[in-house]
């Protein structure tokens, strides 16, 4: 069964994006991003080549050429999901839906906004998976570091 893991209170959801994916490129695993839409996996690229400031997270777009030899992967559209064209094991989703397929996958992180209409959709997945029975664990980004 899929183990889920909830960042919540995220100010800037694709900086968590980027923050995790060089997290699991540190412990060697392989990421799949999955954005939602063009707009946000745009986005998602965009930053992830720029941050860290001195240095960036390997990635392309889940149908590029270089997929089966890059780390980090972004997906826009749901069919990928369905039968992602590499093996990945662990799924990002930084959309405002549940991920279509995400049961394929070991692992589930999912990124949750600190703004109203984030934590709204945040607290809408979370439900979906606990009634579930998907094992959850909560992780509060704007706790204190100690």
């Amino acid at each position: 069964m899929t183990s889920i893991d909830f960042y919540f209170n995220a100010e800037d959801r694709v900086q968590v994006a980027c923050r995790l994916a060089a997290k699991a490129l540190q412990q060697g695993k392989r990421l799949l991003v999955y954005a939602g839409d063009g707009e946000s996996a745009a986005r998602l690229d965009r930053t992830m080549w720029t941050w860290p400031a001195i240095g960036f997270v390997p990635h392309v777009l889940v149908h590029d050429p270089l997929a089966p030899q890059t780390p980090v992967l972004i997906a826009a559209d749901a069919a990928t999901l369905e039968s992602p064209p590499v093996d990945v094991r662990l799924l990002l989703n930084v959309s405002n839906e549940c991920p279509p397929h995400f049961e394929r996958f070991e692992r589930l992180l999912e990124v949750v906004g600190a703004d109203e209409a984030g934590k709204s959709s945040g607290r809408e997945r979370y439900r979906f998976y606990r009634d579930r029975g998907y094992p959850i664990a909560n992780h509060d980004l704007a706790a204190p570091h100690g």
